[in-house]
C-alpha cells in the first residue's frame, strides 16, 4: 500500500551514535495516541500542549521498561508540521533509541520518508518551498555568513520578494485583460503596450539585482573549491594543516609525500573553503605519484580559487613558472612561503609573473602571514561588497537561480515581442510564463515529482 499524507509518521531526529540525548519524533493525527500506548506516566491526551512530561517507555507486550524519558506534547496547529507532534527525549545511544522507534512503529506509526516532516510543513501551509529548502541549508551551513543567509530565507525574506514580483506581474496582467475587454478606445493598445514594457523592464531589473547575488550565494551554500598547488615540498600540506588547525596531511621534507588529493572544509574569515591539498605537480617516473599529479591537474581545472605556493628559499624554477602560467586565468593568490629562511628568489621576476594577482608572504611553520591570507580571501569574495538585492536578499539555491534565469528570459521575450509589434494577447503569454516560473520558487506552482525529488535529499528525521 502506498504511503499516505494522512499516516502518522515517526523517525529518529538526532544524529546516529552515542550522545547525551536522542529524540524520536512522531507527527500525525494519532501521534499522541501512539505515544500513549508505549508511555507510562501522565495521560498524554490530557496534558496541556507544549509541555514536557517525565515518564518511562514500556514495552506493552513484556511490560519491560525500555528507558527513562521526557516526552514533549505539541498539539496542532502550532507545531512544525501543523499536525499533532510528539518528541520522545531518551538517553542517547543506538540501542535505546532504536528500541523506542521500533515500539512506536509497532503501535500505529509508520517510518517517515526522508524530509517528510518538512514536506508536511510545506503541504500544510506552514512554510513555502523556498523556506523548506532553507531548512536543509541551515543544517548544512558551514560559516556564520551561510547560516545567516539560510535563516533569512527560512524567515521568508526571499519568499516575500518573489511574491511582490508576482503580485506586480498579476496586477499588470489584470490591467491588460481589462484593456483587451474594452477595445473601443483608440489608444488602448498603445497604452497597454507601454504599461507592459515598463513593468517588464522594472521586474527584469529587480531579477537582475537578485541574480547578482548568485555567485556569492553559491559560495556560501556549497563552499569555495580551493586548490592548494605548488611544486613538491613547497609547503602545501603545511598550509592545509595550518588552515585546518590540525595535522591532517603528512608533512615531511621528502618530495612527493602527498600521493593523493585530500579534501577538507574550513571557515576562513567567514568564507567556507573546500580545501584540496594536491600532490606536487611535476614530471615524475613514479607510477603512484604520477596518478596523484594527474588528479591534481583535474582539481586545478575545477577550482574556484587557487592558492599557489612559491618557495622563498629556493630560486624560481621552470616548474614554478609553468604553474604561474597555468593559473593566470584563475582566481588565485600567490603565496611566497618560507620567508623565515634566507631568500634565494628573484622577487622582481616573481612579481612580473604574478601580475595583478595577490601576493602574500608567509612562514607557515611560524604561523606568520596567515591572517593576511585569510583577509585576502575574504576581500576577494566578500569585502569588495556582497552584492545585494532588495531587502538584502541573497539567492543561494541552484534551483532558484535556474528559475530566475528562465523568468528573466521570459521577460526578454516580452520586450522583444513588443519591439516586434506582436499583438498584446500574445505578449501576455510570456508575462504569464514569468509569473508561473517565479511561483515555482515558492511552491505556489509545483509538480509532485519536484517535491519528491527535493525532499528526498533531506535526512530522515527532518
Amino acid at each position: 500500500m502506498a504511503n499516505s499524507e494522512a499516516d502518522t509518521i515517526a523517525a529518529i531526529s538526532t544524529p546516529v551514535g552515542e550522545g547525551g540525548i536522542s529524540i524520536v519524533r512522531i507527527s500525525g493525527d494519532d501521534a499522541i495516541k501512539v505515544a500513549q500506548r508505549v508511555y507510562q506516566g501522565k495521560n498524554l491526551e490530557k496534558v496541556a500542549s507544549h509541555t514536557i512530561n517525565y515518564g518511562h517507555i514500556i514495552d506493552p507486550d513484556t511490560k519491560q521498561e525500555v528507558d527513562e524519558v521526557m516526552v514533549s506534547v505539541m498539539r496542532a496547529p502550532h507545531t512544525y508540521t501543523r499536525e499533532d507532534v510528539i518528541e520522545i527525549n531518551c538517553h542517547g545511544g543506538l540501542l535505546a533509541t532504536n528500541r523506542i522507534l521500533q515500539l512506536v512503529l509497532s503501535y500505529g506509526a509508520r517510518m517517515a520518508e526522508p524530509g517528510e516532516f518538512t514536506k508536511r510543513a510545506f503541504l500544510n501551509g506552514r512554510i513555502d518551498l523556498s523556506q523548506s529548502e532553507a531548512v536543509m541549508d541551515l543544517i548544512r551551513a558551514k560559516t556564520d555568513k551561510s547560516m545567516k543567509v539560510a535563516l533569512n530565507q527560512l524567515d521568508g525574506d526571499l519568499s516575500r520578494l518573489i511574491r511582490h514580483l508576482r503580485k506586480d506581474i498579476l496586477d499588470v496582467l489584470a490591467q491588460v485583460e481589462v484593456n483587451i475587454d474594452y477595445p473601443e478606445y483608440d489608444d488602448v493598445e498603445e497604452m497597454t503596450t507601454k504599461m507592459l514594457k515598463e513593468k517588464a523592464t522594472d521586474i527584469q531589473q529587480r531579477i537582475h539585482s537578485l541574480l547578482k547575488t548568485a555567485k556569492q550565494g553559491k559560495v556560501l551554500r556549497e563552499g569555495l573549491a580551493t586548490a592548494i598547488i605548488g611544486r613538491p615540498n613547497v609547503g602545501k600540506s603545511s598550509l592545509l594543516n595550518a588552515l585546518l588547525h590540525e595535522d591532517k596531511a603528512i608533512v615531511t621534507n621528502v618530495a612527493g609525500t602527498t600521493r593523493d588529493v585530500i579534501e577538507e572544509y574550513v571557515n576562513v574569515n567567514g568564507v567556507p573553503l573546500k580545501l584540496i591539498d594536491t600532490a606536487g605537480i611535476r614530471d615524475t617516473a613514479d607510477t603512484v605519484e604520477k596518478i596523484g599529479v594527474e588528479r591534481s591537474r583535474k582539481a586545478l581545472d575545477a577550482a574556484d580559487l587557487v592558492l599557489l605556493l612559491i618557495d622563498n628559499s629556493a630560486p624560481l624554477t621552470a616548474e614554478d613558472e609553468k604553474l604561474l602560467a597555468a593559473t593566470k586565468d584563475k582566481q588565485r593568490i600567490v603565496i611566497l612561503n618560507k620567508t623565515d629562511l634566507p631568500s634565494q628568489l628573484d622577487l622582481d621576476r616573481l612579481k612580473e609573473l604574478v601580475g595583478d594577482a595577490a601576493l602574500i608572504e608567509t612562514s607557515i611553520v611560524k604561523h606568520e602571514g596567515m591572517d593576511q591570507l585569510g583577509a585576502q580571501i575574504s576581500h576577494m569574495f566578500f569585502d569588495q561588497g556582497i552584492e545585494s538585492s532588495q531587502n538584502n536578499v541573497m539567492v543561494t539555491n541552484a534551483r532558484h537561480i535556474g528559475l530566475l534565469h528562465q523568468a528573466n528570459d521570459a521577460l526578454s521575450d516580452v520586450l522583444k515581442g513588443i519591439a516586434d509589434g506582436m499583438p498584446v494577447d500574445l505578449v501576455q503569454i510570456d508575462m504569464t510564463r514569468c509569473w508561473d516560473l517565479l511561483g515555482e520558487i515558492t511552491g505556489d506552482s509545483y509538480q509532485d515529482e519536484l517535491l519528491d525529488q527535493l525532499f528526498s535529499q533531506f535526512c530522515l528525521g527532518k
